[in-house]
């Protein structure tokens, strides 16, 4: 079976005059975010800590399509960064109108074996900097009475539990239970919040540590109902439907695309398979 996705050449440029503003944008996820946004209409921001030099293979397809594009380093932990790139952002491209908090990290240890610092630093990064890009942008359409989306990048860890990433899950479910409470505060304001929660993702956090241990690659794929392992593309078509302007009853909502894995009883793997 062809499983590629469709090119964008063809779609409805149905994201011209949106901005959109993309944390964790040099990842493997956030650069497949920008390019179907972009690939849409959307004009991009991409912040992330790495080096400005890395930016550039992630903004050239998007200045490829035309759109208007920026790179900076920011950490979503600091909350006044955060709100100085949203203040940058808005004087170069626009307000942001599209908010994807996606930067995240996560620590392989279990609860005995996790130090405090590690605990923190998984938290701060995967709950606080959603929260700090989400507040910071959703004041300003607030200040300019503009509508818009919000889409956190979720996990189905957020209600599976996995032993071996506490700190992870834990976050997750957290920034479930923030995206419920912005969508209902936000509502009346037509800015809708929702998550698109994956599973198994073959590229990102999930990709980097199976690149280390091949073989929890194929634990992992041979647990997974559908058979397949999620693209960074296929996350990207999830985010954009729920950024479509046309979309305008969904929020508050989890989109769950984990290939049926919430459906068995395998939410953690054994010891031997991690």
């Amino acid at each position: 079976m062809n499983t590629t996705k469709p090119s964008n050449s063809h779609r409805e440029q149905n994201l011209a005059g949106q901005v959109a503003i993309i944390s964790g944008g040099l990842g493997d996820i956030g650069s497949a975010i920008a390019i179907e946004l972009a690939g849409r209409g959307a004009d991009v921001a991409l912040g992330d800590i790495r080096p400005d030099a890395d930016a550039g293979p992630r903004l050239e397809p998007l200045k490829s399509l035309g759109r208007r594009c920026r790179y900076d380093r920011v950490d979503v932990t600091d909350w006044k960064q955060v709100g100085r790139w949203v203040e940058q952002v808005e004087a170069d491209l626009g307000p942001p109108t599209l908010i994807i908090p996606n930067a995240a990290v996560v620590t392989l240890a279990p609860t005995c074996e996790i130090t405090p610092d590690q605990w923190s630093r998984d938290l701060r990064v995967n709950l606080d900097g959603a929260f700090h890009l989400a507040q910071a942008a959703i004041l300003r359409l607030r200040a300019l009475q503009r509508p818009g989306r919000v889409v956190f990048i979720g996990s189905w860890a957020a209600h599976a539990p996995h032993t071996h990433i506490p700190a992870y899950c834990a976050s997750k479910a957290a920034l479930r239970m923030l995206c419920k409470t912005m969508a209902l505060e936000l509502a009346e304001f037509d800015i809708l919040v929702n998550e698109v929660a994956p599973g198994y993702v073959d590229a990102g956090l999930t990709g980097a540590v199976w690149r280390d241990h091949p073989e929890q690659r194929a634990s992992g794929l041979r647990i997974v109902p559908v058979g397949r392992l999620i693209s960074p593309a296929e996350v990207a078509f999830q985010v954009a439907h729920l950024c479509d302007p046309d979309n305008r009853h969904m929020t508050g909502t989890s989109i769950l695309m984990d290939g049926g894995l919430s459906l068995t009883s395998a939410t953690t793997l054994r010891k031997d398979e991690r």
